[in-house]
């Protein structure tokens, strides 16, 4: 089974009739120009934007309370991966490692396993399946690499441009 590294491209909080987004692309240059949206709720999307922005609060919120009773227990966050999808619905597993290097992977929702992924430091990633049936295509980024593509072939005509190019 195939996997893809991600990374958060943006978290959208919404408050209002439409639902909070969560957007993840590869880190793979190949496939950079793909996005996974996830739907989230409100209440999911602020904690993912607090373990984005890695703000602190003045009290350990429920995923940094899963961390450190994690770590406790002599365990750590090995990786999180989306690994499937069934209509809307997204299914995760977060893999655990203990001291005596024992595996245990556990299911979760996917907004949960990467906020605790987030404070962990630990990778993310996404079933290539799950990448091929939900993805889209990044717009905004295969929009940039185009541009970038269109300004190095213009430097290189213009690396080996000369004034007899205009002459008559």
């Amino acid at each position: 089974m195939a996997r893809l590294r991600v990374e958060i491209a943006t978290v959208v909080v919404s408050n209002g009739p439409l639902p909070s987004l969560l957007i993840l692309r590869p880190k793979n240059k190949e496939r950079a120009t793909e996005a996974l949206p996830i739907r989230i709720g409100t209440t999911e999307a602020i904690g993912l934007a607090m373990g984005v922005d890695f703000q602190k609060s003045s009290r350990p919120m429920t995923h940094d309370l899963l961390r450190n009773t994690i770590s406790s227990l002599g365990a750590m966050v090995k990786n999180i991966e989306i690994t499937d999808v069934i209509g809307t619905t997204f299914f995760a597993k977060i893999s655990l490692m203990t001291e005596n290097g024992r595996h245990i992977g556990l299911d979760a929702r996917p907004s949960d396993a990467i906020s605790l992924a987030l404070r962990a430091k630990a990778p993310l990633f996404v079933d290539e399946r799950v990448m091929n049936i939900a993805g889209y295509p990044d717009f905004e980024t295969a929009k940039r690499e185009a541009q970038k593509e269109n300004v190095a072939e213009f430097d290189k005509f213009v690396e080996n441009i000369s004034p007899s190019d205009f002459s008559e």
